[in-house]
């Protein structure tokens, strides 16, 4: 029979089949016209799993709520007591600060560097101690040679020391010429006198040194006249005790003092004498 006949479709219609009738149903059963299959279902895409495991995630949550909870309690019961040691602290500090605002800084310790090497001592350099100057000796005048003029200028020296006068410098310059010629001499009748320092010697009497001074008429020992320092500063006293031998002349004021047996032996020796006491003071 032909599949356009008609009888063919009514017979048909008179026994339905037992597949539905929707135009789907009536596609899949033809062979290569057969619509594709509509994906499975994955697991989570089950209704009841969706529910529990909603359920469990809020079980979780709740959870986690619970001890966020409980923690932020015990964070903040622990805070609590921390923030109050933190402030009785600072109100210490305050106070103390209060109390010594006048406190001086500490000193920061500084170490040296292990490396740095010590700084050396300074190195102290001694000089040696000068030897002592001796005394100028003054260059000799009015024919006198060196040993002279050393003596002269003792005589003077003596006489400045005792403030006596331009005038009695030249009085005991020409005693000293004409009884020494400014020698400081011993004596041949005292031979004790050539036991000390001395540029000759004399034969008058005991007369020693450089005014011929007598141990035996009050003058001095014979140590002491044969210094002549010792010598001039007698003449010089005795010059003294003579009143007005400001105004006596040169030989008259030595032989007040000498009491020599040729009184006017002195006065050859004035303009001399007069010469070396300038050069000596000047």
């Amino acid at each position: 029979m032909h599949p356009d006949d008609p009888a063919d479709h009514t017979l048909t219609d008179a026994h339905p089949s037992t597949r539905t009738g929707d135009a789907a149903s009536t596609e899949r059963t033809i062979g290569r016209h057969r619509a594709p299959e509509t994906p499975r279902r994955t697991l989570l895409g089950s209704t009841p799993l969706r529910v529990a495991l909603a359920t469990g995630v809020t079980c979780c949550l709740s959870l986690v709520a619970v001890a966020t909870a409980r923690g932020d309690d015990d964070t903040a019961r622990t805070v609590e007591p921390l923030a109050e040691a933190v402030a009785d602290r600072a109100a210490i500090a305050d106070e103390r600060a209060s109390r010594s605002l006048d406190r001086d800084a500490v000193p920061a310790r500084v170490l040296p560097s292990p490396t740095a090497k010590p700084t050396p001592a300074p190195t102290v350099v001694r000089k040696a101690p000068k030897k002592p100057v001796k005394p100028r000796r003054p260059r000799p005048v009015a024919g006198l040679d060196q040993a002279q003029m050393d003596n002269a200028k003792i005589i003077v020296d003596v006489g400045l020391e005792m403030k006596m006068p331009r005038r009695a410098l030249v009085v005991a310059l020409a005693t000293a010429m004409q009884e020494s010629n400014l020698y400081n001499l011993a004596s041949d009748v005292l031979p004790e006198s050539a036991n000390y320092p001395n540029q000759g010697s004399g034969s008058d009497h005991d007369s020693v040194g450089l005014f011929q001074q007598r141990p035996s008429s009050g003058w001095g020992t014979v140590a002491e006249l044969m210094r002549p320092s010792y010598a001039a500063r007698a003449f010089y006293s005795a010059l003294n005790e003579i009143p007005g031998w400001q105004d006596m002349s040169v030989t008259a004021a030595a032989q007040a003092v000498q009491i020599s047996a040729f009184p006017d032996a002195y006065a050859q020796h004035e303009e001399r004498a007069t010469t070396v006491a300038a050069a000596l003071t000047t």
